[in-house]
């Protein structure tokens, strides 16, 4: 009897706590607020259940940025729902308001919504627990006085805990730019039009700002900066037409690298694809993967392709070119997937490739004597140069060196001295056949300057959402 009276007391409280959570989840959830600014005016809100950080979106331009500055799992977002053209205007003509100042107006703005919402989340959490412990009373529960103390005490809790873990601490730089729209190039264009519009990538939070001015001011109006140059990476295609117009509006008028897997076996069935995927790009450049082949490379090189391979460019007749080729002033060379599929065995696949340890030895021998000579090197399996690279970032190259690659399916970007390696991920999600796995369209920007040499200087990894369509692009700085 006493193990039964204990179970439901502690059944009682439990129902208890779980209703003071629910009703400061609910609170926290739907309660937003607006504020006026001098430069106009936001909304605020909290999405819980999220990774922690402070968002700033302009729903005009569709852009925003996030900051991880936040430790609670939740994401406090400042929406500008209007902008004082006046200010925005004067802006972008280089008139800069106060910064200061509007950075204090804001974070006033943001604490005066956190003291509220705090009270709010405090009313429905307690009112929640005191209904719920009206509801379980008598029945062998607790006390009422007992119940009704639990609640309170939960919500102070709970409280205590937004109030330490919910407000912004800490340096707000490192951005990731994300946009809410359909097409990947929602968010290349906005962390471009920003650059430009800022002239240099900082980390400080008035840099954004400013730049956030200038873009809503004349968002249509802004290119990037006219030092910089831009060549995009895509690799891993798996013959999912449906990613082409999204890569298209992407590249624009800008080079298309692709780092191989641009069929799903390289067949005659897939040659098709050759006559619209090449047009993207200004120019194409490609090597070879594992689900390529050589039969699709030689058609490749037909349709107008830059086609790259250890023992040069290949050529429309089977014969090879130059092992470097200038592609938009930069120098540079490719590897052929030794993976890559053969005609004459019926485009058979030879399971998951691995490359052996000689194998990458014939890589990092074909890479050496060109170190020096060349910008960007491209292949399609990062593990095929993984003891190249070993040696790169052990033994800096004199020269800048981008090594691009693709094959994981997984974004990757390392910086190390005059040495950057990059995986744009899946532009086709992993193909046609893989969708189940809802693995997110995903491209890289690598950034340079040619004024004194090749010299990159960030690359964007953009993400794009294959059922949700929202894109993100986060921007990684280059430097040892």
């Amino acid at each position: 009897m006493w193990a039964v009276r204990t179970i439901r007391s502690a059944a009682a409280v439990a129902l208890v706590v779980i209703a003071v959570l629910g009703g400061g989840l609910l609170a926290l959830a739907t309660y937003s607020a607006e504020r006026e600014l001098s430069v106009g005016r936001i909304e605020l809100s909290v999405q819980p259940f999220h990774r922690g950080a402070l968002d700033l979106y302009v729903p005009l331009v569709d852009w925003g940025a996030r900051f991880p500055a936040v430790r609670l799992p939740a994401r406090l977002s400042v929406d500008v729902r209007t902008v004082d053209r006046e200010a925005a205007e004067r802006l972008a003509a280089g008139q800069l308001p106060d910064v200061e100042a509007v950075r204090k107006e804001a974070s006033d703005a943001v604490a005066s919504y956190l003291r509220v919402l705090t009270l709010v989340v405090f009313a429905f959490a307690v009112t929640a627990g005191l209904i719920m412990a009206l509801a379980v009373r008598g029945h062998a529960a607790p006390r009422v006085r007992w119940l009704f103390g639990a609640a309170v005490g939960t919500t102070l809790a709970l409280c205590l805990a937004l109030a330490l873990l919910l407000p912004p601490r800490g340096e707000i730089a490192d951005p990731e730019y994300y946009a809410n729209g359909p097409d990947i190039p929602v968010a290349l264009r906005a962390i471009e039009q920003a650059q430009g519009s800022a002239r240099a990538i900082s980390e400080e939070l008035n840099e954004q700002l400013v730049g956030l001015a200038r873009l809503v001011a004349a968002s249509s109006r802004r290119e990037p900066g006219r030092d910089l140059h831009h060549l995009v990476l895509a690799s891993d295609l798996h013959n999912n037409l449906l990613a082409l117009p999204a890569l298209d509006r992407a590249v624009g008028r800008r080079p298309l690298f692709v780092a191989g897997d641009l069929t799903s076996s390289g067949s005659p069935f897939e040659f098709a694809l050759l006559q619209r995927v090449v047009r993207i790009g200004h120019p194409f450049v490609f090597v070879s993967g594992n689900h390529d082949s050589d039969a699709l490379v030689r058609r490749m090189a037909l349709a107008g392709g830059i086609v790259l391979t250890q023992r040069g460019r290949l050529r429309a007749d089977g014969t090879h070119g130059p092992v470097v080729v200038k592609v938009r002033g930069l120098r540079v060379a490719g590897y052929a997937d030794p993976f890559e599929r053969r005609a004459r065995e019926h485009f058979r696949s030879i399971g998951e490739p691995r490359p052996t340890p000689e194998q990458q030895e014939e890589f990092r021998d074909w890479l050496r004597p060109l170190l020096g000579r060349v910008d960007v090197v491209m292949v399609h399996s990062p593990a095929l140069a993984e003891r190249a690279a070993e040696e790169l970032r052990r033994i800096p190259p004199r020269r800048p060196l981008a090594l691009l690659t693709g094959h994981t399916h997984v974004q990757d970007f390392r910086s190390s001295t005059n040495f950057l390696e990059l995986n744009g991920g899946t532009v086709g999600g992993g193909g046609t056949g893989n969708l189940e796995k809802n693995q997110p369209f995903g491209l890289g920007v690598l950034i340079y300057a040619r004024e004194d040499g090749f010299t990159p200087t960030a690359a964007d990894l953009v993400q794009i959402d294959a059922h949700g369509g929202s894109a993100s692009a986060e921007r990684r700085r280059v430097g040892p």
